[in-house]
């Protein structure tokens, strides 16, 4: 079985909202840092840029890219962003490839989407552009999450994660397991890995 996305609807459902906190406590440890690297981030998943936004307004240079030419075409009509700094690009997981040397990799509930035949390299990619000192920060979908049941979706389970994140120095790392709904108003069981990692 596989997922059917309904991505239209999730856009409007979530549209306005704040970005991420795993985006939020990513900046606020690169605020910290004795010698930032340069203010270059990727956005993978973007969707319509609420944490592409946040990082266009703190004066990052970002990359958004999702498999979605809708979610571009959203990210590009916002009036609350300065776009100068801002580069788009329509692109699956399974294609997925980043530049050298970023500064911050965001996945935003996203990277479960990518399929598990693809994941390891997709992972591959991400760790290999980051620059040494540069975050990840994202989640991960864990192995009890009601979702896990569709083939074309990668969950985790805990000993997995962390097995993913021994590139990095974990900063915070929060796992959520319990009943819930879709912000579109379905049931369902979360089982999710929030994740902020500064590569070693």
């Amino acid at each position: 079985m596989d997922f059917e996305p309904k991505w239209i609807q999730y856009y409007q459902a979530v549209e306005g909202r704040s970005p991420r906190p795993t985006l939020v406590k990513a900046l606020e440890g690169y605020a910290q840092d004795a010698h930032p690297l340069p203010r270059f981030a990727v956005d993978l998943g973007c969707g319509d840029g609420r944490d592409t936004v946040e990082l266009l307004n703190q004066g990052w240079r970002v990359l958004a890219i999702d498999g979605e030419p809708e979610a571009i075409t959203r990210l590009r009509q916002r009036d609350n962003c300065d776009r100068t700094y801002l580069e788009t690009r329509v692109q699956r997981f399974e294609d997925l490839t980043l530049p050298p040397e970023v500064s911050l990799i965001n996945a935003s509930f996203c990277l479960p989407f990518c399929h598990p035949d693809h994941f390891p390299q997709l992972w591959e990619e991400i760790v290999l552009a980051l620059a040494s000192g540069g975050r990840f920060c994202g989640q991960l979908f864990g192995d009890q999450d009601s979702w896990a049941v569709y083939a074309d979706m990668t969950h985790h389970s805990h000993d997995q994660v962390h097995d993913l994140l021994t590139p990095f120095i974990v900063e915070w790392l929060e796992e959520e397991n319990h009943p819930g709904k879709t912000v579109l108003g379905e049931d369902k069981h979360w089982h999710i890995f929030h994740v902020v990692a500064r590569k070693r």
